[in-house]
């Protein structure tokens, strides 16, 4: 049998490779100082060019916008500038495509295929089974001034009475009553443990979550707020709770929005703060990018680069009362100034539209401009402040001694403040504390946290 030339089976191979359809799904696998993370990238035709989404299926996300695909030479390039990310592979013989995930300089090899990634399924230990030894009601409430309706949970011990109560406040995006995030269940874990112990819960899905009414995107903590006080003031209705003993516990984000509603309504009994802000949120931020980036293992060097240009950009959006003028001048900005974090292979005024289209949402602009030390100040009624000591998205020093003197300032003189060894953000037991564990965790939430919160609510209530 005669055989093709050499150069023509690599011509024809050529040929079969650039005719291949790039479109459909390809998966991959990162892996990050010792954690494995799945990826997807959703790769459309759509004609003139490809567009593409990309899942991060063990971190939770889902749909997250590619701006940039292209396939030439059978070379795939995605470009998401605003998470700093480029991505450039080859598509072989073997119908896989290998190549590089490119994230702020720090280059690991991602190789993707047509086949599913399967994971090993990480146990929830933690998470209750039905039937459960308590009464749970699925609860409707109605935020008036913003005309919207939210769905959540109550469970209330089964014995006859009346209870304490709280309300669960989740934590930044958009969260459902469970604040279910990267497989774990945290609100369905305390809502369990407090109820079973006596304590009454409400959690309830965000606006524009699940079965809540409204608009997440347009919000601000502000708004989140209101909600919660709608949610008092259902609470307020229900015959089998203790009007005297309603308390607040706020995750994150939630431990800003709980000082909120406390401040304005004196008869909050008590508040919670799990990993609560107490420093300005431009502060935060700045904390925030620097310890996740480290952990992560950028350089001192991009570490300090980055900061100093969002140190620049956060000052003028402190500073600006004109959002069309404020506009103009960051897009500038960026343009002259794309820093480190522009990755590589996206044009600065590509990425300068998508930082100011980030920075100008309506929950960033009014986080940026935040100190809660003054709401803080407002505050009367006890306060447990608990965090992490490995929590590298709010610092737990900076920040419970910020709250702290904040509430003692305003002479609240019932506060408590504890920091728990070895647990993360979440409030799980960690190694690093790095967000990529999260998900690699089994543990839900720490046996630490959840005695020291059921332990000074029951001497708040007088249990």
């Amino acid at each position: 049998m005669k055989t093709l030339p050499l150069l023509l089976i690599l011509f024809l191979s050529a040929l079969t490779l650039n005719a291949q359809d790039i479109t459909g799904d390809w998966h991959g696998v990162l892996k990050v100082q010792g954690i494995q993370l799945r990826l997807v990238f959703h790769i459309q035709d759509e004609g003139e060019g490809y567009t593409a989404t990309m899942d991060s299926p063990d971190q939770g996300a889902k749909g997250i916008p590619v701006t940039s695909t292209s396939f030439e030479s059978s070379v795939l390039k995605i470009g998401m500038p605003n998470l700093g990310v480029v991505y450039e592979g080859t598509l072989n013989a073997a119908g896989t495509i290998t190549g590089d995930f490119n994230q702020y300089g720090q280059i690991m090899p991602l190789e993707l295929s047509r086949e599913v990634v399967q994971k090993e399924t990480v146990l929830r230990p933690q998470e209750p089974v039905k039937p459960y030894p308590y009464y749970t009601e699925e609860v409707t409430f109605t935020n008036e001034k913003a005309n919207i309706e939210l769905a959540g949970t109550l469970s209330l011990p089964l014995e006859e009475g009346v209870f304490p109560v709280v309300v669960l406040i989740s934590g930044s995006g958009p969260q459902n009553r469970d604040e279910e995030l990267l497989g774990h269940r945290p609100f369905l874990v305390l809502a369990d443990y407090l109820t079973r112990n006596g304590i009454a819960v409400l959690r309830y899905d965000d606006r524009g979550t699940a079965l809540s009414t409204g608009n997440f995107e347009s919000a601000t903590s502000e708004d989140f707020a209101e909600d919660v006080e709608a949610a008092v003031a259902y609470l307020r209705t229900r015959t089998e709770i203790d009007k005297n003993n309603i308390g607040l516990i706020g995750h994150s984000e939630g431990g800003m929005i709980a000082p909120m509603v406390a401040s304005r309504d004196k008869d909050i009994a008590f508040i919670v703060l799990m990993a609560g802000v107490g420093i300005p949120g431009d502060e935060l931020l700045l904390l925030q990018q620097r310890a996740v980036g480290k952990i992560s293992g950028l350089s001192e060097s991009m570490l300090t680069d980055v900061e100093t240009a969002n140190r620049t950009v956060f000052a003028m959006i402190k500073e600006s009362t004109d959002l069309t003028q404020l506009s103009s001048d960051l897009t500038q900005y960026l343009k002259e100034h794309p820093g480190p974090s522009k990755p590589p292979g996206v044009d600065v005024d590509t990425y300068a539209q998508l930082r100011v289209d980030q920075l100008l949402n309506p929950w960033w602009l009014h986080f940026i401009r935040y100190d809660p030390a003054g709401t803080l100040g407002e505050v009367v009624c006890p306060v447990l402040a608990i965090n992490g000591e490995k929590d590298v998205q709010v610092p737990p020093k900076e920040n419970l001694t910020a709250i702290q003197e904040a509430l003692e300032r305003g002479g609240n003189t019932e506060v408590t403040t504890k920091e728990l060894p070895k647990l993360n953000h979440l409030f799980q037991e960690s190694t690093t504390g790095s967000p990529a564990e999260y998900g690699q965790i089994s543990q839900t939430l720490a046996p630490e946290a959840l005695d020291t919160m059921l332990l000074w609510i029951q001497k708040q209530a007088g249990s």
